[in-house]
This record gives structure tokens, sequence and C-alpha cells, in this order.
């Protein structure tokens, strides 16, 4: 008490099963940050792509062009992904000679519906860990908190003359677990609120686009058929 609190001395001090218990905690929180920096930059970069790449969609350029410029481009994904599918079905039905405009629009739709798809499961890879680790770490906290109280009772129940220093280091390692366990939770759970709600606005703004285009392209074929 004099010396404070050592956070240091209680876990190399605590038994070897809470020790356990916060390494796996420590080890879940570890991973759980590598993956919300991870996915925060990559939430980011899929929303500036996709401002970058529709400002240049309704630039009112030739879409042929656009269709060479991001297929030459490395490293596409996200929102061009699904136009360059799109695009490329659309492109390929119309070589082919299809009359059918609704045959057309069908195919193409079906290809940007599969690559959004795709880009949108690129977004949630991983969520589901954080997601798991905000369920459990409570639970894997608390079997350590359960430890620790066993300890103390089997403390008391060894001694004749009980004082606080029987009790104390099995209650602190108890404590200490329970806060690991939200240590490890806390911020996974709000790291999975957040990013799957920006993965849904993302996944929206896919699907406004992905009608738009299919829009852009059936004014294209009413276009050509009428020429």
């Amino acid at each position: 008490m004099n010396g404070g609190l050592n956070i240091f001395k209680l876990v190399t001090e605590a038994s070897l099963p809470v020790q356990l218990v916060m390494l796996l905690l420590l080890a879940f929180s570890f991973m759980s940050w590598v993956i919300i920096f991870r996915k925060y930059g990559q939430l980011k970069e899929a929303h500036t792509n996709a401002e970058t790449f529709e400002d240049r969609f309704w630039s009112g350029g030739d879409l042929a062009a656009l269709f060479r410029e991001v297929g030459n481009r490395e490293g596409q994904h996200g929102i061009e992904n699904i136009f360059e599918a799109g695009f490329r079905e659309f492109a390929r039905q119309r070589q082919r000679r299809v009359a059918d405009g609704d045959r057309i629009m069908e195919g193409t739709e079906r290809a940007m519906r599969v690559a959004g798809t795709r880009e949108i499961g690129k977004l949630e890879q991983n969520l589901e860990f954080l997601a798991n680790v905000g369920s459990i770490s409570p639970y894997i906290g608390l079997f350590g908190t359960v430890w620790g109280i066993m300890g103390a009772f089997q403390g008391l129940g060894e001694m004749k003359d009980v004082t606080i220093s029987v009790v104390a280091p099995h209650i602190s390692e108890a404590l200490i677990a329970t806060a690991m366990g939200l240590f490890a939770a806390i911020p996974a759970v709000w790291a999975y609120n957040r990013f799957a709600t920006r993965v849904e606005r993302v996944a929206s703004r896919y699907e406004v686009f992905q009608e738009e285009f299919s829009s852009v392209l059936q004014r294209q074929i009413h276009a050509d058929d009428v020429a």
C-alpha cells in the first residue's frame, strides 16, 4: 500500500491460470487494435476512392475511356471494380451483338452485384473477430475473477488467523482479470459497431452507383437502337 499499486507485480505474482487468462486477453486486445487501425485506413480509403471516382464518372467523359483508364491502373478497388465489371460485361454483350436490351442489362447488373458483394466482403473481413472479442472477453476475464476468488476463500479456510494479507493477492488478481477483460472488450465492441455502420453506408453507396450506372447504360442502349 505504501508503494502504490504495482500492476506488474500483481500480474507476475498471480496464479498460473489467471496469468494465462490475462495473456490471452492481452493477445486479443493486441490483435483487435491491429485490426482497428487497418480497418480504419481501409474504410477511409474506400470512401475517398468512391468520392474521387464518382467525380470522374459524372464529369461527362467517355465511359470507354474511363474503363481503359481504370483497367490500366494497378491497385484498383472498391467502386472502380464495380464499374469495370459492369462495363466489361456490357461491352462483351454488345460485341456479341445481343439484340435484347433487357438481356444485356441483366448480365451487366449481375456482374456489378457480384463485384459489389466481393468488395463489401473485403470491407467486412475481420469484423467478426472484433465482435467475438467484444462478446467473450468479459467472460474470459470473469473466469480469472472466479479463480482468484476461489483462491481467496481457500486461503481463508487454511488460516486460523485471517488477515487482509491472506486474501489480498487473490482478490487483486481477480480484479486485474476483470479489468483486462473489459480492456479487451470495450474497444472491440466500439470499433465493431462503428465499422459495421460505415460498411453499411459504403454498401448503400455502391448499390446507388450500380442503379445509376445501369440507368446510364440503358439510355445508351436506347440511343443506339434509335440511331
